[in-house]
């Protein structure tokens, strides 16, 4: 006998993801875009909306919505008009957001993600729609009392809605860091969920397996990054699973994150789409996109990373993971492009970029921008240790340590003692000194080994003497030295 104690659940995962759009002005006045401003600085009766105030469309705002789309494989709606989505929060002035209901600017769309399914074709997750709408202020909760910014009310917004067809965490995981690669190469948006202008809801429900009708529906808030995201679906579907196997009953509802506790809490009972009371918004007529505009967007829309990965891979001949590291972010792949140009040696370089220049940016947890290191930079390192000028380690030292400084790599190593000379190793007294001190130093082991045939011991050895002289011979020339020392 099945039992809801004995059947076996699936997960079953939509999306709905708020890009903030970098655009100049809101999206239906002229007030500042801007994070970081002092507190309601940034407001007008339009965005505050005061009585005989009219909006107007960003026009800049819809051909970023299209471009969105675009890049999702959506179709492009005909004409659009704007609705009222009646709620009253304290962060939105007007009592009703300007959203868009039954008319959404994109639809139908696409997304192939970078996972596989049982029979090993890659998942796919259907895109709903993508509609553009303004956001809420901000609500800043103190102890004693809640302050209000309304800097942020009326950005503009693009909210991308998935299909119900992510069966787990790891899936929603691999959603998002798709979406957001995509959107990247757009330029639309700074897409950072830590100044809010990336959000992502979860809406989650479990069902028995092989059960078509869906189960009790939750959304999720409150995630301020895509491990958060993960980690709340994961911590629901366990919760959903004991409820119902207890016996219980799911009610509809909307529930926070909270990432101290890791667990999700009721927030409220989740209103249907009715209790908004949508209707078309009185002040804004509706709005046609004409078909040229739409292709004079796709014309202009730059390559988009599955494009890019393919060139890699085929023109490059990069290694698939080299490859897949470099779309991730358009900036990424410029970066590599440009200094590709100047030496003609993408392994090397996608080398450099993936290791030293990763590690770099997130040790100091900035982009790439930030750190000032130009492609002829790199080209010139990478000159250096070909000319056995720097060895591997202190290639490194170098490049780290020449980083948002604006200096070239040769007078940085050289102000840091760490170019080797011209003349070769076997005519350095230092060398010698270095050589002798390891072999009296590790006669009894690392010596005896190497006599006795154990190769690993010569790397010791060379290390050793490495370490001695600060990285300021090359490596390579240290063996026949080390030998001549140990065996005579």
């Amino acid at each position: 006998m099945v039992t809801a104690t004995t059947v076996d659940f699936e997960a079953v995962i939509g999306l709905e993801t708020h890009v903030q759009l970098k655009t100049r002005s809101k999206m239906f006045c002229s007030c500042k875009v801007e994070f970081g401003a002092p507190a309601n600085s940034l407001t007008c009766p339009v965005c505050l909306g005061l009585p005989g105030a009219l909006p107007v469309v960003n026009r800049q705002a819809v051909e970023f919505g299209i471009r969105v789309g675009l890049a999702l494989n959506c179709q492009i709606a005909h004409s659009i008009r704007f609705h009222r989505k009646n709620y009253f929060y304290p962060d939105l002035p007007k009592g009703y957001q300007i959203t868009q209901h039954d008319t959404p600017l994109c639809f139908d769309g696409v997304l192939e993600l970078p996972v596989r399914d049982v029979t090993g074709n890659p998942r796919v997750c259907r895109v709903t729609r993508a509609h553009l709408e303004e956001d809420a202020g901000k609500s800043i909760h103190l102890e004693g009392g809640t302050l209000v910014d309304l800097n942020r009310a009326g950005t503009p917004l693009v909210e991308i809605v998935s299909a119900p067809d992510l069966r787990s965490a790891e899936e929603a995981h691999a959603y998002l860091t798709t979406l957001k690669r995509n959107l990247s190469y757009l330029g639309v948006s700074e897409l950072s969920m830590e100044k809010g202008s990336l959000r992502c809801d979860a809406n989650v429900s479990i069902r028995p397996v092989g059960e078509a009708r869906l189960g009790t529906k939750v959304e999720v808030k409150n995630m301020n990054s895509f491990k958060s995201v993960a980690n709340a679906i994961n911590f629901e579907i366990q919760r959903q699973k004991r409820i119902l196997r207890a016996g219980g009953t799911l009610h509809q509802e909307t529930r926070l994150w909270d990432e101290d506790k890791l667990e999700t809490r009721s927030m409220r009972s989740k209103e249907e789409a009715n209790d908004y009371r949508y209707f078309p918004e009185p002040d804004l007529t509706p709005f046609e996109i004409r078909r040229e505009w739409v292709e004079d967007v796709r014309r202009n829309l730059p390559e988009l990373p599955e494009k890019r990965l393919l060139r890699y891979l085929d023109d490059f001949k990069l290694a698939r993971a080299e490859a897949d590291y470099l779309v991730t972010e358009r900036e990424l792949g410029d970066f590599f492009e440009a200094t590709v140009k100047l030496y003609d040696q993408p392994r090397k370089i996608a080398a450099w970029i993936s290791g030293e220049l990763t590690h770099a940016l997130g040790e100091r947890n900035v982009a790439l921008s930030d750190l000032k290191l130009e492609p002829t930079q790199l080209v010139e390192l990478i000159a250096l240790v070909e000319a056995r000028k720097l060895n591997n380690i202190t290639a490194k030292e170098v490049f780290h340590a020449m980083l948002g400084s604006g200096e070239g790599p040769e007078p940085v190593a050289r102000r840091m003692g760490k170019l080797i000379e011209a003349s070769g190793a076997s005519e350095d007294p230092a060398v010698a000194t270095a050589i002798a001190e390891v072999i009296n130093e590790f006669r009894d082991k690392a010596v005896k080994d190497y006599v006795e045939g154990k190769e690993a011991a010569l790397k010791f050895l060379v290390g050793q003497c490495m370490r001695k002289l600060k990285g300021k011979v090359d490596p390579k020339e240290l063996p026949p030295l080390i030998e001549k020392a140990a065996k005579g």
